[in-house]
Formats: C-alpha cells, sequence, structure tokens
C-alpha cells in the first residue's frame, strides 16, 4: 500500500505541479495585474461566497463514495447513473439556496450575474470530482491524474489567447475569466463521462427514490463536515469584503497572498486524495496504518514547514515577482497566511484518516469550533487590522483545527507519538527558521534564486536528518503490494 502511495503522488504532483502553479501565477496573478485589487477582490469575495452552500451541490457524496468503491469496487457501474440524477438535483437546490442568499444580503446586478455563472461553475466542479472519486476509489489514479489538470490546462490556453491574443483592444474584465472557467469545466465534464461510460460503463441518468434518500443520510454527515470546514476557511474574504468601507480592495490584497497558500495546497489535497481510498481499504482489512501515516506525516509535514519558512523570509521577492500593484501591504499579510499550510498539511494526513474511518460526528465538532473561532477572531481583528486580521484568524483557527483533528486520530487509533520524528521536526524548524534569521540580519542576500536556495537546502535537511528516508523510499517502492 505504500509503494501504491508514492507511486501515485509523483504522477499526480508532477503533472499538477506542472500546470497548476502555472495557472495560478501566469494566468490567475496576472489577471488580477490587469483588473486592479478591487475587482478582482469583488470577484475573490464572490468565488469565496460560491463556495459557503457548496455542501449542499455535492452533500458529502463524493468524499462518501470514495470511501465506499474502495471498500465496494463493485457497486460503481451500478449506481453511477443514480448518482449523477442526485446531483443535477441537488445542483438546482444549492442555486437557489446561493443565490437567495445574495438577493438578501444586497448584491448588486452585476455580483448577482458574476455569482450565477460562478455557482454554475461550482456545478461542473462538483460532477468533475465525482468522476474523479470513482477513479480514485477503484485506484485508476492515472485517469485521476489527467482529469485532476484538463480543466486547468483548457482554462490556461483560453485565458492566453483573451490576455495576449490581440482579439480585442479593450481592457480584459473579470466576466471573461468566469465564462472562460465555464468552458474549461463543461469540457472537461464531457471528458469524464465519456471516460467513465469506457472504463465504468454507464446505462442513463436515473432519479431512485428510495436510493437517493438512503444514500444522502448515509452521506450526510460527510455534508456536514463540507460545510463547517467551508465556513471557517472560506468566510474570510466575504467577511472582509462585506465589513470594511474598502473591502474590495482588502480582499483584493488577502487574495493575492491566499494564492501562494492555494498552490502550496495542491501538493497537499492530492496526497490527501490518495490516503482517503487508501486509509479505507486498510482500515477494511484490518490493515497495520502506522507506516502509512509515518510516511505521509514525514512527507507533508516536511515539505509544509520548508513552504512556509521559506516563503515567509522571502515574502517580498515572491510577491514582487509575481504582482504589479500593493507588494508591501501583502508582505504583511502574507507571513500569516502561508504559516497556515503546516496545521493543513496535518489535517490533510489526520483528518482524512478519521474521514475514512466514519468519525465525522467528531471532525464536526472540530470544524465546528472553527468556524466560533474564526468568526470571532475576524469580528475582533479585521475592522482595525483589515486583511492582515483576516489573515491572523486563519493562522489560529488552522493551527487550532489541525491540532485537533491529531490529537483525537492519535487516540482513537491508539497510534505511538513518534517521539525520534517529532524531535527531528523541532530541530529542522530550528535549524531552518536559524539560516533565515542570519541570512535577514547579517547576509541580506535577496531574490528569488536565494529563495530557491533555502528551499534546496530545507529539501536537503530532510533527507540528511532522515526525516523522509531515501532508504525507506526506495524499500517501499520495491514492495508489492
Amino acid at each position: 500500500m505504500q509503494k501504491k502511495f508514492y507511486s501515485s503522488v509523483g504522477l499526480i504532483v508532477l503533472l499538477n505541479l506542472l500546470v497548476k502553479p502555472f495557472y495560478l501565477f501566469g494566468i490567475d496573478a496576472q489577471i488580477q495585474n490587469q483588473v486592479g485589487a478591487a475587482e478582482y477582490g469583488m470577484y475573490f469575495s464572490l468565488l469565496n461566497f460560491s463556495f459557503l452552500f457548496n455542501m449542499l451541490l455535492d452533500f458529502g457524496i463524493t468524499n462518501y463514495n470514495a470511501k465506499n468503491i474502495a471498500e465496494h469496487p463493485a457497486i460503481v457501474q451500478r449506481y453511477i447513473g443514480s448518482i449523477i440524477g442526485v446531483k443535477i438535483v441537488l445542483g438546482l437546490l444549492y442555486a437557489a439556496v446561493t443565490l437567495g442568499a445574495a438577493l438578501l444580503l444586497g448584491y448588486s446586478d452585476i455580483q448577482m450575474g458574476i455569482l450565477g455563472t460562478l455557482v454554475l461553475n461550482q456545478f461542473l466542479a462538483g460532477l468533475i470530482l465525482y468522476f474523479r472519486s470513482n477513479f480514485s476509489g477503484l485506484h485508476l489514479f492515472k485517469v485521476d491524474a489527467v482529469l485532476s489538470v484538463l480543466d486547468r490546462i483548457l482554462l490556461i490556453a483560453i485565458c492566453l489567447v483573451l490576455l495576449y491574443g490581440g482579439l480585442t483592444e479593450r481592457a480584459f474584465r473579470i466576466e471573461w475569466f468566469v465564462f472562460a472557467q465555464t468552458a474549461a469545466y463543461g469540457t472537461t465534464v464531457l471528458v469524464g463521462f465519456v471516460l467513465s461510460v469506457w472504463k465504468i460503463g454507464f446505462s442513463g441518468i436515473k432519479i431512485k427514490r428510495l436510493y437517493s434518500i438512503a444514500m444522502l443520510k448515509k452521506s450526510t454527515p460527510f455534508a456536514l463536515l463540507i460545510l463547517l470546514m467551508m465556513l471557517y476557511t472560506r468566510i474570510d474574504a466575504v467577511m472582509l469584503e462585506r465589513l470594511l468601507p474598502d473591502g474590495k480592495f482588502q480582499a483584493g490584497i488577502y487574495a493575492q497572498g491566499f494564492r501562494l497558500l492555494d498552490a502550496a495546497n495542491i501538493f497537499g489535497l492530492l496526497i490527501a486524495g490518495i490516503l482517503l481510498p487508501m486509509f479505507a481499504r486498510l482500515i477494511k482489512r484490518k490493515g497495520e496504518i502506522g507506516k502509512l501515516v509515518k510516511s505521509a506525516t514525514a512527507l507533508l509535514i516536511g515539505i509544509s514547514l520548508i513552504v512556509a519558512i521559506a516563503s515567509s523570509f522571502f515574502a517580498n521577492d515572491l510577491l514582487g515577482l509575481i504582482y504589479s500593484h500593493q507588494v508591501a501591504e501583502t508582505t504583511i499579510v502574507f507571513p500569516w497566511i502561508i504559516m497556515s499550510f503546516v496545521p493543513i498539511c496535518a489535517a490533510y494526513v489526520f483528518g482524512t484518516l478519521l474521514t475514512a474511518s466514519g468519525q465525522l460526528r467528531l471532525l464536526n465538532r472540530i470544524a465546528l469550533s472553527g468556524i466560533g473561532i474564526n468568526v470571532v477572531l475576524n469580528l475582533l481583528l479585521i475592522p482595525t487590522y483589515k486583511a492582515e486580521g483576516a489573515a491572523i484568524a486563519t493562522c489560529i483557527t488552522q493551527v487550532l483545527a489541525g491540532l485537533g483533528q491529531v490529537l483525537l486520530a492519535a487516540r482513537l487509533f491508539r497510534l505511538k507519538w513518534n517521539i525520534s520524528l517529532i524531535s527531528r521536526l523541532i530541530v529542522f524548524v530550528i535549524a531552518l527558521t536559524g539560516l533565515g534569521l542570519a541570512n535577514h540580519f547579517f547576509l541580506e542576500l535577496r531574490g528569488i534564486m536565494v529563495f530557491i536556495l533555502f528551499a534546496l537546502i530545507g529539501t536537503s535537511l530532510l533527507f540528511l536528518m532522515r526525516i523522509i528516508h531515501v532508504r525507506e523510499i526506495a524499500h517501499i517502492m520495491k514492495e508489492k503490494i
């Protein structure tokens, strides 16, 4: 199982690291540079608003489906048409609730138009994730890998034409970006459907009332978890835009820092998507999960520490490379945002383990606590510190939520605390932070090449300190599952 973990991670991470960072920095960031912080901030706030009721769109079906198929692979062909039918009905409910809430909050006609298209995009993206859950549950990771990047490849191509193709003399409008997403998602849904027919089989869209009710009852805890997590991870930008007179501008500043966290999260999300069916199958077979937990923890936490520490010390260099405007303002906000990546990665391992084992009620309690903490902190910090206040609230919330998941998983699965690994991670943090401080106060070396060198030194330390062990990985890759 560990062998498949590393080989699957290698393929999917390679594809996504080639495509998604280019999209985030070569397309998404350049669009913000062209339209400005305020207009992009409006879009970013609306995008996050479209996430708030996302649980109605999926209702936990995707995560439940991946776990269920990993345990019972034969059922996928029997129920694929019924699940698509349910998702269409849920899509209509999601659209009604989201747009209705936006009307109550007094969004303008322009904002409602953009939000309506974003709602459609969320529906299409949900279908893509459902198709991917079928393939990942069946351990068809190569097919999953293709679908994981196809929408971004198409979006990159469309936006490159709109940005640099000279089709019009008009300035780029944020609405064009939203419509381009619709075209990319729609095409990927079509490809995902064709691959499903080919690899799995399909007998038509059906709505089976009894099956739908039974499935929704089983997936409800997943849906609640998604809703609660969306609220405490996505509400910051919405609160910024609504609470402040210059809310759109502040949301734009926050978006500039958050984009790099999004880029870093590509790695963690991909591994979590692979870990879920693997944990589910190991738990079903009553296999040993400790080794897989250790491997995933060492990999994710080690890399997240390099990303967080290196990015914080070289924030101005990174942001200046990407953005044309408001670099100084974003440099203040960004370290708080990127430090959130470490607890988020802990949650990718231990939260995924708890999800695979069906501990949704306990996860929901942690997420509910996270919402309360996040909203209170935002209300206290945003009026005074604006975007920086939202970033601080995010960091504190993620630390507490991640720690809660680690402690809960350790207790439920009786995981032994790996004192050796924890000690090495602490020494690693001290060494990397010390190197950064020495450079900041004495050497004063700057620039993107120094950042890359710093990250390479950190990566080398991971291996030299045997946090990630070359021999262990080589042994795992040679094992037979």
